[in-house]
């Protein structure tokens, strides 16, 4: 599919004569030239169609100031930016974008919710942090199951995650602000992550059962531990309230060196009536506008 603006010019050509009298004599003018077309502009916006596509912000850090990626991500036709701090939330706002998943007192990768003695800190940073994204029309909040502690068991860190989450679920749904907890893999990025299996993130979003607390469904990782994508997205879209993508393997472009068939899972997210973003986390290893621009043409279905 082309990234190309699909805005047509229309343009009325008018022919006609005029017709000159000297007594019986008549004489035709020729009809004017017609003006040439303008060049259509705006050739880098992108249709986004049923999905509202983000990106991921640390992923072009090293290229683009925040200022600068917002005014691409703007000209491709997309409304948001993925994973900013407080202090970066009046950039998006200001150049008419929205933050789609906020960093905010959600607690860090490895010291998440499974463990008791990170839950007052964690609490506290979310029911500061969630009024103050509501404020600024933004959707979602992260927050992160943690890595494993020794002897503890599963079912312990379970039932720790959701005394947790349901701490804070109440301002959340006060808010109308979604607090979502990341799935990451444990094989290559995040060794002793805890959430690394989307049957361990469903037990815990469904026994807080709030429509404020779901998962981050980070298909990069989901695919290096689980695979069966579609399916699962399809069997859980109650629980999941955000996606990432990512090439698999190595986390770059969505493109045909990757295992994944990314317009089928786009087309399989927007079959399921999900509402929320899908934000572009990849890491470009050629033009980064390119790639980026390509990813989200292939995800317009």
């Amino acid at each position: 599919m082309s990234g190309l603006s699909r805005r047509e010019a229309l343009f009325s050509l008018g022919t006609g004569a005029a017709v000159l009298t000297a007594g019986c004599a008549t004489k035709a003018v020729a009809p004017p030239v017609a003006p040439t077309p303008p060049p259509v502009k705006d050739e880098k916006v992108v249709k986004i169609g049923r999905l509202k596509q983000s990106v991921s912000y640390w992923c072009f850090a090293k290229k683009f100031s925040l200022p600068e990626l917002c005014k691409q991500v703007k000209a491709m036709g997309m409304g948001a930016i993925d994973l900013l701090k407080e202090e970066e939330w009046p950039i998006v706002r200001d150049h008419g974008l929205v933050c789609s998943m906020a960093y905010g007192g959600g607690g860090s990768i490895p010291e998440g919710l499974n463990k008791k003695s990170n839950h007052d800190a964690i609490v506290k940073g979310l029911e500061a942090s969630i009024p103050k994204v509501a404020a600024f029309g933004f959707p979602n909040i992260i927050t992160f199951f943690g890595n494993r502690v020794p002897d503890m068991t599963e079912q312990e860190a379970i039932d720790n995650c959701i005394e947790g989450l349901n701490r804070v679920k109440a301002v959340a749904e006060q808010s109308r602000v979604t607090v979502c907890v990341e799935l990451l893999n444990s094989k290559v990025n995040h060794k002793g992550y805890q959430g690394d299996h989307s049957e361990f993130g469903l037990k815990v979003v469904k026994a807080v059962n709030s429509p404020r607390i779901k998962l981050l469904d980070d298909l990069y990782h989901m695919q290096i531990m689980e695979g069966d994508i579609i399916r699962t997205l399809r069997d859980n879209k109650e629980w999941i309230g955000h996606f990432h993508t990512g090439g698999v393997p190595g986390r770059h472009e969505l493109d045909d060196t990757q295992e994944l068939n990314w317009r089928t899972v786009a087309k399989a997210i927007a079959d399921s009536g999900y509402t929320g973003y899908m934000a572009h986390e990849f890491v470009p290893l050629r033009d980064p506008l390119t790639s980026l621009r390509e990813a989200v043409a292939l995800c317009d279905v």
